[in-house]
C-alpha cells in the first residue's frame, strides 16, 4: 500500500498531471497535480496527499479547488466539492475564445491569455490547459511567464479570465451601442488576432 501511494505522490508532483477527466452531470472535473507530504512524528512518517482540481461546464463556466487527506481519492474529492463552490462566469466570443487580450499575475506566477483564430486551437501547457478544456474555448494562445508552480499558475489564470469583459457589459458601462466598440474591430479582423496590439 504504502509502495501504491509512493508513485501516485511523485506521479502528481511539481507540474502538470496525466491525471482524468470525470463527468459529474453537467460539469466535467479534471485533476491538474497531487502532491505527497509526509509528517515525521514518534514511530515513523505519516503521509498525505493535496490535490488540485479544475471543474468547468465547457459552456464559459469553470473553478478550481484543493483538497487534502490521508488517501489520495479522499483529496481529490474535497478538492472537487471546493471546486464546484467556487464557479465563475466567463465572457467567450463566439463560444470559442475570449473577446480580448489579458494578463494575470499571482505571487511569482503571470500569464499572458490571447484571443486566436478558428482552428488554432489550445496553445497551452499543464495546468492551464486543463482550466480552458473545462471552460470550453477551443482556440486561444498562452504564455507563462513566472513560476511553473501550478497553484501560482491556476490562480493567475483565474484573475486573468475574471478581468475579461464582454462588448455589451463594456457597451453598457460607456453608454454607447455595441456596434460602435466592435465595428472597427471587425475590420481589422485578421490584425487583432495576430497582431501586436491588445483587442
Amino acid at each position: 500500500m504504502d509502495q501504491q501511494r509512493r508513485g501516485r505522490g511523485k506521479s502528481g508532483r511539481g507540474g502538470a498531471a496525466e491525471a482524468g477527466e470525470r463527468g459529474d452531470g453537467e460539469l466535467v472535473d479534471k485533476l491538474v497535480s497531487i502532491n505527497r507530504v509526509a509528517k515525521v512524528v514518534k514511530g515513523g512518517r505519516r503521509f498525505g496527499f493535496a490535490a488540485l482540481v479544475v471543474v468547468g461546464d465547457q459552456k464559459g463556466r469553470v473553478g478550481f479547488g484543493s483538497g487534502k487527506a490521508r488517501e489520495v481519492p479522499e483529496a481529490i474529492r474535497k478538492a472537487t466539492e471546493s471546486a464546484k463552490r467556487n464557479l465563475i462566469r466567463v465572457p467567450l466570443r463566439e463560444g470559442r475564445t475570449l473577446h480580448h487580450d489579458t494578463e494575470g499575475h499571482f505571487g511569482a506566477g503571470r500569464v499572458v491569455l490571447r484571443a486566436a483564430s478558428a482552428g488554432t486551437g489550445i496553445i497551452a501547457g499543464g495546468p492551464m490547459r486543463a482550466i480552458f478544456e473545462t471552460l470550453g474555448i477551443q482556440d486561444i494562445v498562452t504564455k507563462s511567464l513566472g513560476s511553473s508552480n501550478p497553484h501560482n499558475m491556476i490562480r493567475a489564470t483565474f484573475q486573468a479570465l475574471k478581468s475579461e469583459m464582454s462588448p455589451r457589459s463594456v457597451a453598457a458601462r460607456r453608454g454607447k451601442k455595441v456596434s460602435d466598440l466592435v465595428g472597427p474591430r471587425r475590420e481589422s479582423g485578421a490584425e487583432t488576432v495576430s497582431g501586436d496590439g491588445n483587442v
